[in-house]
């Protein structure tokens, strides 16, 4: 329970901060344009920053056969994120994606990250939340 709480923290914090990115997901779901496994979508929400919606999981709740996390469309997100940060000349910031409510292991997910951003020259920086 203390890892929904944390993520929800996360997402809410964001949301009241930058409205954009949130109101950007819902309406890109709505339209079906692209959204599907592997995904994202940048949103810039002042002049040098963006947020990342990635789709890197089916749903939010485990089925009994796995949980909601699909790494291989995190994996194709990362590449993304990773051609998108190189064009920008931007860095990564990152909670612990994927390792929260999605279900994922982080001794899965960090070695994505190194392959995908930082074995790239992109500086990344995940945070463990309180």
């Amino acid at each position: 329970m203390q890892r929904h709480r944390r993520l929800e923290g996360f997402v809410l914090a964001l949301s009241r901060r930058w409205p954009q990115p949130e109101a950007d997901y819902r309406a890109w779901r709505r339209s079906g344009d692209d959204f599907q496994l592997g995904a994202i979508r940048l949103v810039q929400v002042e002049p040098q920053l963006w947020v990342a919606n990635m789709i890197g999981q089916h749903g939010i709740r485990p089925t009994k056969d796995s949980p909601p996390i699909r790494y291989d469309a995190l994996d194709r997100c990362l590449s993304t994120l990773g051609d998108e940060a190189l064009n920008l000349h931007a860095s990564v910031h990152m909670p612990r994606i994927g390792a929260g409510l999605a279900g994922g292991s982080w001794e899965r997910i960090e070695p994505l990250i190194l392959k995908r951003l930082t074995e790239r020259g992109i500086a990344v920086t995940v945070y463990d939340l309180p």
